[in-house]
């Protein structure tokens, strides 16, 4: 490979940022690049990925050159929202709490939005960030239905109009070692890929028992990892990592997904315990997607790409012909913080990144295989994303995030569905 260096910088000038809205001259740009505007964020979801995102801007804004403050945190528990501000020294007064918590902290001076919500409240909160002109930082996955896909896409479309950042919690595709094999790749180092397989193999991560008097809603948003409605099921929430990079590595979607999986271990929620389906990503490509959450069993996370000249295996050992593309170098080994630093560069250049598409197109490609496996059905993507008649278009998972701020929630029964036979609640 050849050794030439290429700037981190300049390999986001050249391809990702290529064709993005640019602010030239913008106040914003103009302060931020001297490093003498400090930048304010706040935060909406204050468990443990909204801690670790507020650790990770911070961390970025010290790479970039630049001063963080966090202004607000909000979250459906106020206990939880005092909790992270206390690690940060933010007064309590600015600590919100209740399922509209989010607007509060909104409506705060601040530059950025960093969402770590549950998935189901995301498309939401997104379109309120945008609609009140913040750069956005969105974890994945970003919907729970095509409903909240398609939401996400508009909107990230109205944020390009503005002229805002979105990035997404996909730290793959800003690790040194992804990008640099995508580009090995790209460049044809083991030819055309011909199919592979990509997993998420591991345990249930935690559950949260239901507390005496404790009300539906707030027994979902708290055990919120093993419902449908509120996380997507693992598949969604989780392995749409590795589906993520599939749809990268290959430069295109699936057209369909078949598939199957079920329920016998698990004691929360109404999720399964696996899925396995079958990816056809056309010109007679199939990936195979294997995602599993059952303590005991053998592990494996990661990705392998079979092409006709080689084998890939995500970021890591690539084996096929010898092609020379520039060495890329990145300013952190942690992509949870490097893509941090990617929006924040972006916006400082008047190139903002805009990945709300990228993750809602992925998202909705895990959601397909879902779907899939909960009916023992052939999903196409246009069912969920273009045709309008068809029976998964206008599917919205219940309750919706609105709901929530109704007080109109009611929990779903802690049962999962059949595959093959029609169930209310996701057909």
């Amino acid at each position: 490979m050849n050794t030439k260096k290429l700037n981190r910088r300049n390999f986001l000038g050249n391809s990702t940022l290529a064709g993005a809205t640019v602010l030239a001259g913008s106040a914003f740009a103009q302060n931020t690049a001297g490093g003498s505007k400090k930048l304010k964020f706040v935060i909406i979801g204050c468990g443990g990925r909204g801690n670790g995102a507020v650790k990770n801007f911070m961390e970025a804004c010290k790479i970039v050159g630049v001063e963080s403050e966090l202004v607000a945190a909000a979250d459906a528990f106020q206990a939880k929202a005092e909790s992270l501000a206390g690690n940060y020294g933010l007064d309590k007064k600015k600590c919100f709490g209740g399922f509209d918590a989010y607007q509060k902290a909104i409506a705060e001076d601040c530059d950025y939005v960093l969402m770590a919500t549950p998935p189901a409240f995301r498309p939401l909160h997104f379109a309120a960030a945008v609609e009140a002109g913040k750069h956005c930082f969105i974890e994945k996955p970003v919907a729970v239905d095509p409903v909240g896909c398609r939401s996400v896409i508009d909107t990230g479309e109205k944020a390009k109009a503005k002229g805002l950042a979105v990035v997404c919690g996909t730290q793959r595709r800003h690790s040194a070692s992804y990008l640099q094999n995508k580009a090995l790749i790209d460049n044809g180092a083991i030819g055309e890929i011909k199919g592979g397989v990509v997993q998420w193999n591991g345990r249930v991560p935690w559950v949260r028992k239901r507390e005496s008097g404790q009300s539906d809603a707030d027994y979902l948003a708290n055990n919120w990892l093993n419902f449908v409605e509120m996380s997507g099921d693992h598949i969604v929430e989780q392995h749409v990592h590795n589906l993520d990079v599939a749809i990268w590595f290959l430069g295109r979607l699936p057209t369909t997904a078949i598939g199957f999986g079920g329920r016998a271990r698990r004691t929360s929620g109404n999720s399964f315990d696996f899925f396995s389906v079958d990816y056809d990503f056309g010109n007679d490509v199939h990936i195979h997607s294997q995602c599993r959450q059952v303590a005991g069993c053998y592990n494996r996370v990661g990705e392998m790409f079979t092409g006709t000249d080689g084998v890939c295996l995500g970021g890591g050992k690539l084996t096929g012909k010898d092609v020379k593309i520039p060495a890329i170098t990145v300013d952190t080994k942690n992509g949870q913080t490097q893509e941090h630093v990617d929006m924040i560069r972006s916006v400082i250049a008047g190139k903002p990144l805009n990945e709300a598409k990228q993750i809602a197109d992925s998202t909705a490609v895990a959601i397909m295989g879902r779907i899939a496996c909960f009916t023992g059905k052939l999903v196409t993507l246009r069912d969920l994303m273009e045709r309008e008649d068809s029976e998964w278009y206008n599917f919205a998972c219940a309750p919706a995030a609105l709901d929530f701020e109704k007080g109109a929630v009611k929990a779903p029964e802690e049962v999962a569905v059949i595959p093959g036979e029609d169930d209310p609640r996701f057909s």
